[in-house]
């Protein structure tokens, strides 16, 4: 039920498509299953948490709380009805946005980090809390300033969605097979800059561009205004540079 909006989609512009979003997204989903949905996806957050509690509830058992670093982190988040969407594979906030806890021993206060960071700077973190050099290949930069309440400039992040295959049972029409196969296709490639800006670029659909400072929840697209062609051209060459240096090879 959590991916019905697979088999609701009419055409590829159905992430975009605000008019069609009620009918492609909630078609058929009742308030009280959208409450059941939701209570266990709450109910899934508590079971993880009470598994954390019992990680470091055996760490402080046997001493190794104060000798251990600890991450909680995940690979991403859940529309869970924001922007009247359920899944994971658009840009918004809500599902690209991740828990990023780091613990360290002898961390006397927490601090708060409020610029965008990478999966890519983990490693490297890691790698400096322990003493130990960066391999030359390995992309990302330490943070360790960061969390030790220090100051870095702000760098821009980004963030890649590409078409996974996908299945339909043999007695759905050709026509639902179509439709969703097509929901699958769509590549996004996406940076966030460091003065807060969003731009998403897909080779299959319309492209968003979100002024997060002053639009946190992402309600206005800016990209067809004609308003902010430098700041798209300045984020398509960023992605592009990205593109390069991973060797990515999609054409947007």
């Amino acid at each position: 039920m959590r991916y019905r909006l697979i088999r609701e989609r009419q055409h590829a512009h159905a992430i975009l498509d605000r008019a069609r979003l009620p009918q492609l997204y909630y078609a058929g989903i009742t308030p009280e299953e959208y409450r059941g949905i939701k209570q266990r996806y709450l109910g899934l957050v508590t079971l993880v948490d009470r598994s954390i509690g019992a990680i470091l509830g055996c760490l402080a058992q046997f001493g190794l709380l104060d000798e251990t670093i600890i991450v909680h982190t995940s690979d991403h988040g859940d529309c869970l009805g924001a922007h009247q969407l359920f899944g994971k594979e658009v840009m918004f906030e809500e599902a690209a946005r991740v828990p990023y806890l780091i613990r360290m021993p002898g961390q006397g206060r927490s601090v708060r980090i409020n610029q965008p960071i990478s999966h890519i700077d983990f490693l490297p973190t890691l790698l400096e809390l322990l003493g130990q050099t960066k391999p030359p290949h390995c992309p990302g930069q330490s943070r360790v300033a960061l969390l030790k309440g220090g100051s870095m400039p702000p760098q821009s992040i980004f963030m890649e969605w590409s078409p996974n295959r996908a299945k339909t049972v043999k007695r759905s029409s050709l026509a639902t097979r179509r439709q969703a196969k097509r929901a699958m296709e769509e590549s996004t490639r996406a940076v966030v800059t460091s003065d807060g800006w969003k731009l998403c670029l897909r080779d299959h659909d319309l492209n968003e561009l979100y002024n997060l400072k002053v639009d946190p929840i992402e309600a206005h697209n800016l990209y067809y205004t004609g308003k902010y062609d430098a700041v798209i051209a300045r984020g398509r060459d960023e992605i592009h540079r990205w593109q390069e240096m991973t060797e990515d090879r999609l054409k947007i």
